[in-house]
């Protein structure tokens, strides 16, 4: 992954190479292994996207080429997903697809969709104690009990001590607006993967919370997960037709999935995570499903205003 990370949501050139896969190879991974409970599922849809369905109540079956999206690499060398290529990513999402009527198809003219496929891993900001502006502010703070300790015990010296207090004063201010500054930085970074995972609904419920309330702790329960490394895959459908004829780009549908790198191997978990996700492959959410987070519908509209502007604001910087 290089540079910024930003919410995931253009379409690609309307002449973006399909990749076709025809006579799929046998999955990267064995499908039994699931992912674990704490994976978090967000999924939306276009307002006028609905699956028809057939006499027998089941879905039709739509088509859909491959786009290959970006590869965003975390911080660290991880062999478990640095080693795999699109192709890989490619033949495990397929497996689900196809279980819930979403087939490949190598006749462009009957292609209904274009599936773009992002993964890789997130990168978190440094935790507040390991920033260079925190130690600078533990450093202040006892440069200026140092120095009121020595106004104190030695008032003789009073023109000494009351320089060495305006020093330590100076530092302070110094290193506590560094710390304010890293504090901004830290609350982009997770409104950016707040975005890039599909958390914007947690978000928007807990922002204003304060702390030591039930809303705050799960506030700061959700700033943890998002400082945190994490697994992601972003599937992001578009007509293909509309793109290839009339050069438009009409979204159709996404899903966003993602699990905790710590402890957790990709390779291994990317089927199960797909199996689960894919519950909402061309659905709509209401937003985030997570074991720590009780979705509530009705606070989503309330909010979505305030994050659209939180995220253009942010991204603008």
């Amino acid at each position: 992954m290089t540079g910024t990370q930003s919410p995931i949501k253009t379409a690609p050139s309307p002449f973006v190479r399909l990749v076709i896969l025809g006579c799929l190879a046998a999955p990267l991974v064995n499908l039994d292994l699931r992912a674990e409970d704490v994976e978090a599922i967000s999924s939306k849809t276009a307002k006028d996207y609905v699956r028809k369905k057939l006499p027998d109540g089941s879905f039709k079956p739509e088509t859909y080429a491959f786009g290959k999206g970006d590869d965003w690499r975390g911080a660290r060398v991880d062999s478990t997903i640095d080693t795999l290529d699109f192709m890989d990513v490619a033949r495990v999402l397929s497996v689900p697809l196809a279980e819930k009527k979403y087939l490949p198809t190598k006749d462009p003219k009957t292609t209904d969709e274009l599936i773009m496929v992002y993964w890789g891993t997130t990168r978190a900001p440094e935790h507040a104690s390991d920033t260079n502006s925190y130690q600078l502010l533990v450093k202040a703070n006892d440069q200026q009990a140092r120095a009121i300790a020595a106004l104190e015990k030695n008032p003789i010296q009073k023109q000494a001590a009351l320089e060495l207090l305006a020093e330590a004063d100076n530092a302070l201010l110094a290193a506590q607006v560094g710390v304010q500054a890293e504090n901004q930085r830290r609350e982009d970074q997770d409104m950016r993967n707040a975005t890039l995972l599909g958390y914007d609904s947690w978000w928007i419920a807990t922002n204003s919370a304060m702390g030591g309330t039930p809303l705050g702790r799960r506030k700061a329960d959700m700033e943890k997960e998002l400082e945190e490394d994490r697994y992601f895959v972003v599937l992001t459908a578009f007509d293909y037709q509309m793109l290839v004829n009339k050069k438009k780009q009409k979204f159709l549908w996404e899903v966003r999935f993602s699990i905790r790198e710590h402890g957790t191997q990709f390779d291994r978990r990317i089927a199960g995570m797909a199996e689960l996700a894919s519950n909402y492959f061309g659905k709509d959410s209401a937003g985030l499903h997570h074991p720590a987070y009780d979705f509530n519908d009705d606070v989503i509209p309330i909010g979505t205003s305030y994050w659209v502007k939180l995220v253009e604001t942010a991204l603008s910087a």
